[in-house]
């Protein structure tokens, strides 16, 4: 007997297209560099206020941990549940930020991990080079031929991401600049604190997110993978709330950047201290079981140059399509690699949604264009899956299909 043959669909490898310059956020960009330098000319730190350095350290880091909490381990990653008001303040701090609306950040994010190094579909790779993935990318307006793919109902449907997405440039503009000017004038400082607490802040929170996305990619170590550029480096994971963390790459649905207790992450703390006041719940952790994996073979690969390759041995059932399509029956199952996989209770845990899967499983009809077609996604066509995504697959197999 031989396995179906279920060919899969290769991706055309393509070079970027060339895309329109971004004029509006170009010129913004550079007027807020501009202006930042300009006022710390008339406003150095020797001249102004400890309240107004106070203010400029708090605005950046609170904007800073709007994005690191709000948009990408919240909104991005889905890795803990918020209640509204907590939502909210992260929407406000996010938005103070000036990095895009939840739903705009997300969705690039998402696309991002979905094709991390791909110069075609990564909208920040580090393949393109260092400059280009630090800043040189949000000049361009390109299109994302596969953000189709991505993901957004979970944004659509909360209220908070509509409206802040609705509303982003006001909220922007009164959180991002007119607040620190208000507050400045409680001790008659009021453009000190909007040069400080408002522009200078916007380059520091712009530029520490900027390099998770450059240098993160480019110097550091990889205890748990090499298959993508990612590095963690203590020194970014010190500016930018622990996200320098960066090799956690492939488990993207934990709550935290840095597992061990000794890793840096004050974004992971503020999420634990939410929880014990009851303001978040169902915080996702990798399993320990892929981390000790993951940090084994890259020690193997470390110490010997070379590790074995991914075992596909299989010792288990051997079922026809007619009994895959019996199984499925109330069930979700996937046909990859000539194997039938019950992903059924991988569903809430899938970081490209459960939808996603449900798309490819098995219907009672026995397309067989749809079986293939999940193969395809699988290896590449949908989404580069890391090693822990390939074993975790392996181990939700039930049967080797044969004709």
């Amino acid at each position: 007997m031989s396995p179906p043959k279920f060919t899969t669909h290769p991706v055309a490898a393509t070079s970027p297209a060339k895309p329109r310059i971004w004029w509006s956020n170009a010129i913004f960009f550079t007027l807020v560099h501009f202006a930042a330098v300009l006022g710390m000319c008339y406003f150095p730190p020797w001249s102004v206020r400890k309240e107004t350095l106070l203010l400029w350290f708090l605005t950046w880091q609170l904007s800073d941990f709007g994005i690191t909490i709000g948009y990408h381990r919240l909104y991005s990653h889905k890795a803990f549940r918020a209640s509204f008001g907590v939502r909210v303040v992260l929407a406000i701090l996010g938005s103070a930020a000036f990095q895009g609306s939840i739903k705009w950040w997300c969705l690039r994010h998402r696309l991002h991990h979905r094709f991390t190094d791909d110069p075609v579909h990564d909208p920040y790779a580090a393949t393109r080079g260092l400059f280009y993935s630090h800043m040189g990318w949000i000049f361009y307006k390109p299109t994302y031929e596969r953000m189709e793919l991505i993901e957004r109902e979970d944004l659509e449907n909360d209220p908070v991401v509509r409206i802040q997405h609705k509303y982003y440039v006001p909220l922007a503009l009164f959180f991002g600049f007119l607040c620190p000017a208000l507050l400045g004038s409680l001790w008659h400082e009021t453009m000190g604190s909007f040069v400080w607490g408002g522009l200078v802040a916007r380059l520091c929170i712009w530029h520490c997110t900027f390099l998770v996305n450059s240098l993160a990619h480019w110097d550091g170590l990889q205890p748990y993978s090499d298959e993508d550029t990612s590095r963690g480096n203590f020194i970014l994971a010190l500016l930018t709330g622990g996200e320098g963390n960066h090799n956690f790459h492939s488990f993207p649905r934990d709550f935290r950047s840095g597992p061990s207790l000794i890793d840096w992450d004050p974004s992971k703390w503020i999420i634990l201290g939410l929880q014990k006041l009851g303001l978040v719940t169902a915080l996702r952790r990798a399993r320990d079981d892929d981390l000790v994996e993951a940090i084994h073979h890259m020690r193997k690969k470390e110490g010997l140059g070379t590790v074995e390759p991914e075992s596909n041995l299989w010792d288990g059932e051997i079922w026809k399509t007619n009994q895959v399509k019996e199984f499925a029956q109330g069930r979700c199952i996937v046909v990859i690699d000539s194997f039938a996989v019950d992903v059924t209770p991988y569903l809430g845990e899938h970081p490209g949604g459960a939808n996603l899967l449900r798309k490819y499983s098995v219907g009672l009809s026995g397309d067989i264009d749809k079986w293939c077609k999940a193969d395809w996604a699988f290896s590449g066509g949908m989404n580069n899956h890391s090693r822990a995504a390939r074993r975790r697959m392996r181990e939700l197999r039930v049967a080797k299909l044969v004709d």
